[in-house]
Parts: C-alpha cells; structure tokens; sequence
C-alpha cells in the first residue's frame, strides 16, 4: 500500500516507518494514544532493565564496574542504602515491578484510544473535547502544555518530598542517606548557578558547578514552584500576541522543533552533570571515569539539536 502524507519527511514514500506519527497529525485522539502507548514503552524499559540488573546484581562488585544503569540512580535515590553501602535490593525490584504494571496500564490505554476512542477528541464532547486542539489554535496548545507543565512540577516536587521527609538521599559527601532539612531558598543563590556563578565567582560549569544537596533540592522547590504556577498561567491564559510573534506556533512542525530544543539543551546539561559532577551523581555508584556516559548525553543533544534544526526549517516552508 502507497502511504503519503503531506509535508512529512516521508511524503509518496512506500516506507511507512518513516510516516510514524504524522499520519495522525490531525487525529487529536489517536495520537493522544500514541503518546501514551509511547510512554509505556518507556516503563516497560525501565522495569525490565531495573529487574534485569537486580538479577544480576554483585554486591562485592562496584556497581560502576557491572555496567549497571539504573541501579545507581535508586541507590543515589536513598533506596536500599546503609552506609553507602546496597544492603537490600529488594526495594529495586518492587520499583522494577511497579514500572511494569504502569507499563501494561500504559500500554492498554494508548491501544484503547488507537482503536476504540474516538479519533478525534473533539467529538466526545464534555470534559475530553477540552483536550481537542488545532495546530494553529494557541488558547488550545497553551492549555494543553499548562498541564504538562503542572505535571513535570509534581514530578520534581517528588523528589523534594523524598529529599526532605521520607528517608533523605545519598550524599556523597558524607557516605550516607540524609534528609535535606535546610534547603537553600535563597533565589540569589539559586539563580546565580544559571549564569555560572558559584559562592561569587564565575565557573564554567555553570549549573553543574553545585557541590552541595541544600543547593540542588533548594533548586528543586524553585523549579516545580515554577513550573506549577507556569502550568497554571498557562491553563489560564493564552499566549500573548508579542509572544506569538517570537515564537509562532502555527503547525506540529513547530511544536515538535521547540521540543526537540528543549530535550537538546537538557540533555547538554546532564552530559556536564554526569561527566562533572559528583554530588547529583557520586563516584561512588557512578565511578570516576563517566567520560563515555557523558559523551552519549552529548551526541544525543547534538540528534535532538539538529531535529530542532530540521523540523524548524520545515516549518517556516509549511507557513510560507
């Protein structure tokens, strides 16, 4: 079967793969399933790699040295921990699990809205046809991202929670789970990691010049305090004219460009953490020599960069 959708890359192309979701670029619905179908493969990774390495788990081994990847992440998490040390790999597992069934969850829901939802949103009617949007409607798509935005706050909120009250984090610094009891609001110091400034003097690490917890959980209440009140103006209010102009949105072109941007920089920023940084992500689960993990973080930003470069410029030829 010839698949041609216009103004994709794969346009009068019998090679469907590369259609992927832009045939249901005008089915708010089905793509809506997309996503969430997407997202299960996402927690269906991550609890069978979770599983995987707890199976295979040495404990007399570095876990640096077993070519885990997840494992020092719930370490670092505080969980299983005593004395800098995995005592309990079972908290490891029931996470490996839990991400399982929200994967299956997942899963069932991006099927339910492929093949038994209606296609388009809009006509359920209700609450659902609220999630309807049009790709030149930006009241629409602002209300949408409002919601992403208060999400991606409760997530970061999360590990505040974690952080603060419900059994601390690894800190490097002292081999140990602590609880954060002090974190720095202090904005001017919070901030000043944007621009590089580390205890007044430039660093070329920028953000991830942080050497301290109180400073990285203090930067977390700031950013889910931000992205919540953000979700919710966004929610409320559509984007300004001056706005629009800077950056218009008028197709999925454009929508995916500005996301593909934002992962580039945010995977950049983890590639300085990671290669950098050893209080977010200590030597101790990670070990010293993370110069191949950063490098990955790096190039990935470069694929997503150059996405951003590509569906950018398509986008200005869809509006001209």
């Amino acid at each position: 079967m010839t698949i041609s959708i216009d103004k994709t890359f794969a346009a009068n192309t019998q090679l469907s793969w590369l259609v992927g979701n832009a045939r249901l670029t005008d089915f708010s619905g089905q793509l809506l399933g997309a996503h969430i179908a997407h997202a299960g493969l996402i927690m269906f990774w991550v609890g069978t790699t979770t599983i995987s390495e707890v199976l295979r788990f040495v404990p007399d081994v570095p876990m640096y040295e077993q070519g885990l990847v997840l494992l020092p992440h719930l370490a670092t998490l505080g969980w299983g921990i005593d004395s800098g040390v995995v005592v309990d790999t079972y908290p490891y597992f029931v996470i490996g699990i839990l991400h399982l069934i929200a994967s299956a969850v997942l899963g069932a829901g991006g099927l339910f809205h492929v093949f038994r939802a209606p296609a388009i949103l809009y006509n359920v009617g209700g609450r659902v046809a609220k999630f309807h949007y049009e790709w030149n409607d930006p009241k629409q798509l602002s209300l949408i991202l409002g919601h992403h935005l208060v999400i991606l706050g409760l997530g970061a909120f999360l590990l505040v929670l974690k952080a603060m009250f419900f059994g601390g984090i690894y800190d490097s610094h002292v081999g140990d789970i602590r609880l954060i009891s002090n974190p720095t609001l202090n904005p001017q110091i919070i901030f000043s990691y944007l621009i590089g400034i580390k205890d007044g003097n430039w660093n070329i690490l920028g953000i991830a010049s942080v050497d301290n917890l109180e400073d990285v959980i203090g930067g977390h209440i700031w950013i889910s305090f931000i992205l919540i009140t953000g979700g919710i103006w966004h929610i409320v209010v559509q984007p300004f004219a001056w706005v629009r102009r800077i950056l218009p949105i008028e197709n999925g072109e454009e929508i995916l460009s500005y996301s593909l941007l934002g992962l580039a920089l945010m995977a950049w920023i983890s590639s300085t953490f990671v290669g950098y940084n050893t209080t977010v992500f200590p030597s101790q689960f990670y070990g010293s020599e993370r110069l191949a993990m950063a490098n990955i973080q790096f190039f990935l930003g470069i694929l997503a960069f150059l996405g951003y470069v590509w569906h950018a410029w398509r986008s200005r030829n869809i509006s001209s």
